[in-house]
């Protein structure tokens, strides 16, 4: 390796233990989503999407510390990728839909088909092969069911709405549209970043005040969806064109 000892140790030994900690720190989510998971079917959902919320911000810092410590060079053998997709799934996924469901705020009478379809149709997303591409966009919605989840929830919509939202962002998930990824997506990189911490803030505010939500505090907090829907078609349609040799 390049880079000298420390101390007489090779770096990749000396970064072991650093390694190991944020495979670690990237497993919490696993375990955000079983205290979640306890949370819905004791009714509390305000202490669950509080776990969701914690889930997210480790999902949103793990890849940044995975690479200063070079997690990949220290620990080949180890697939951080694979386990940040298996936690992302459970909390981004399986713990949104199980909450709207023992919530009630799925139709009745075809509630579990479409949580079903959430379940499936995410999948499918999560394995594609192009799910992120190599200039750092998700293909198809990106499964983050845990934000639709928050604002269903605290929406009070009625629930044949909730179905119909739920039903057209899974059709979402197979059409090949290109979607900003927050951290990595060069356009707007440093705005995006700064607008979503603003945005988190909000989220964490809107969490703390479950169920009796300020509705404004709810509206304005979708200025940052809005946002990142409108950048993603905008830079999807530029490099659809670029593909084609048109600009």
């Amino acid at each position: 390796m390049r880079r000298a000892r420390q101390n007489g140790i090779p770096a990749a030994r000396a970064n072991l233990p650093a390694a190991w900690l944020v495979h670690l720190y990237t497993a919490f989510g696993a375990l955000a989503a079983f205290f979640g998971t306890i949370a819905v079917f004791d009714g509390r959902y305000r202490e669950s999407f509080s776990w969701m919320f914690a889930a997210t911000v480790v999902d949103a810092s793990d890849g940044f510390l995975a690479r200063r410590m070079r997690v990949r060079e220290v620990l080949p053998g180890f697939d951080g990728a694979r386990l940040d997709d298996i936690v992302d799934y459970l909390t981004f996924v399986f713990l949104p839909v199980v909450l709207l469901f023992h919530a009630g705020r799925l139709p009745v009478g075809w509630g579990a088909a479409v949580a079903s379809i959430v379940l499936l149709s995410s999948a499918y997303g999560f394995c594609s092969t192009d799910a992120k591409t190599h200039d750092h966009f998700f293909t198809g919605f990106p499964s983050y069911w845990n934000i639709v989840a928050l604002y269903l929830f605290a929406a009070a919509l009625p629930r044949e709405v909730n179905g119909v939202l739920l039903l057209v962002l899974s059709a979402f998930v197979f059409v090949r549209i290109g979607y900003v990824y927050p951290s990595k997506t060069p356009v707007l990189r440093m705005l995006t970043v700064v607008l979503g911490v603003v945005w988190a803030a909000m989220i964490a505010a809107v969490i703390a005040t479950l169920p009796a939500v300020d509705p404004w505090l709810l509206a304005l907090s979708l200025f940052y969806p809005v946002y990142y829907i409108v950048l993603s078609f905008v830079l999807h349609r530029r490099r659809a064109r670029l593909a084609e040799g048109r600009v």
